[in-house]
């Protein structure tokens, strides 16, 4: 699956319990153009011990195997998030803004 949307928070870096190996970890959002009241919300690991790259409020395309991650909560109660496991989280950089004087001088 890929995925579109902002970093939420910086990526953290964890080491599975099993074989101790290193991977990263953050929440994306991901919401449609414009306002957005019901936005879907992703963990997202990084399964390679090189740090990703991105920082909270970069824009990316995620591409991995979309899985349910199902705990209980603080409070007990029974919950879950969207897990993506990743194998190419990039950065994509937002078109630039075209200036009236750059499109001004391009009319000429």
């Amino acid at each position: 699956m890929q995925a579109f949307g902002n970093v939420a928070t910086a990526p953290v870096r964890k080491e599975t319990k099993s074989s101790g190996k290193g991977y990263y970890e953050f929440r994306m959002c991901e919401s449609q153009r414009g306002t957005d009241s019901d936005p879907t919300w992703y963990t997202v690991r990084v399964m390679k011990d090189a740090d990703p790259g991105v920082g909270k409020g970069d824009f990316l395309k995620v591409t991995g195997k979309l899985k349910t991650d199902f705990y209980l909560s603080r409070e007990g109660k029974p919950t879950g998030t969207l897990l993506v496991i990743a194998f190419e989280a990039a950065k994509i950089a937002k078109p630039a803004t075209r200036s009236a004087s750059t499109e001004a001088s391009q009319e000429a």
